[in-house]
């Protein structure tokens, strides 16, 4: 909501009320489905920074340190920390797990 958002609806909306969201979204209100709102507000706040977030995406493809290094342009060396203090957070043993913890809490 605080990038501007709108509405959040599931992909499993039916067409007639997706219309019937979207109509009211252009008309300059909002909606939230409220399955999506109390999954949010039950959620266990992001322990990690923005950084180590966007490192953890490129680590979810399995790429090696100099590889991520390369996508995120960041040094190696940077990338070794955001993963470890990643890693560190989320009780994670490898940069991978750290990776799929987080995307199954839907960090990432």
């Amino acid at each position: 909501m605080s990038a501007g958002v709108r509405g959040f609806v599931p992909k499993t909306t039916p067409a007639a009320k997706l219309a019937s969201i979207l109509r009211d979204v252009h008309a300059g209100r909002r909606y939230v489905d409220s399955e999506i709102a109390a999954a949010a507000l039950t959620e266990d706040a992001c322990p990690l920074t923005a950084r180590e977030l966007d490192v953890l995406r490129y680590a979810l493809r399995g790429g090696t340190v100099t590889t991520i290094a390369q996508e995120a342009h960041l040094a190696a060396g940077t990338v070794r920390n955001y993963l470890s203090s990643a890693m560190t957070k989320l009780g994670a043993h490898t940069r991978y797990e750290a990776a799929r913890l987080a995307w199954d809490e839907g960090w990432i």
